[in-house]
């Protein structure tokens, strides 16, 4: 059974960037920069029916490409931080994307996602991190020179279960029209 989700590929120079932001994290696992992306809908552990179903689908997807924009360095978790993240500017475009994606999983009897979408690419996993150091990091990194760049399509994911996410392979990719 695949595990699948939509995601929208992070480009390389633009990951390198984000990987300079790495270290200085006490107990911060450090995701590899091939494996940057942000996810649009996680989908899970499904049949191979299912999956050439959803594939099929998200081939209906009509949408225009549109530019991301990096808004600094976060952390998920409050007290108990469980990841750093590079937020991304919620545009229009993408909100609109990731909603359909959203409807058609739903179309298809898949529950509803059960967080709210907060577009972001999660650059560290934290186990044991102290809430301080996390804070201090982010005072010291949180800010950078917002990066820009085009979203030209989305892909279809798969990954192994495995502990801190990765490696991804791309099982499709739909384009979104200039």
């Amino acid at each position: 059974m695949p595990r699948l989700f939509t995601a929208l590929e992070i480009p390389a120079e633009v990951g390198q960037s984000l990987a300079m932001l790495r270290g200085g994290l006490p107990g911060a696992r450090w995701a590899d920069p091939d494996n940057y992306h942000l996810t649009l809908r996680f989908i899970g552990d499904i049949d191979d029916v299912l999956a050439r179903e959803i594939a099929f689908m998200l081939g209906n997807v009509r949408r225009l490409s549109f530019e991301l924009r990096f808004d600094g360095l976060h952390s998920f978790g409050g007290r108990k931080p469980r990841a750093v993240v590079a937020a991304v500017e919620p545009s229009r475009p993408l909100i609109e994307l990731q909603a359909e994606l959203e409807r058609m999983m739903q179309r298809i009897g898949l529950d509803p996602e059960g967080r709210k979408f907060t577009p972001h690419v999660t650059l560290a996993r934290l186990h044991d991190a102290s809430s301080q150091d996390v804070a201090d990091y982010l005072s010291v990194r949180g800010y950078f020179p917002s990066r820009t760049f085009m979203a030209s399509r989305f892909v279809l994911f798969s990954s192994r279960a495995s502990t801190g996410g990765g490696p991804y392979v791309v099982e499709d990719s739909y384009a979104l029209s200039a």
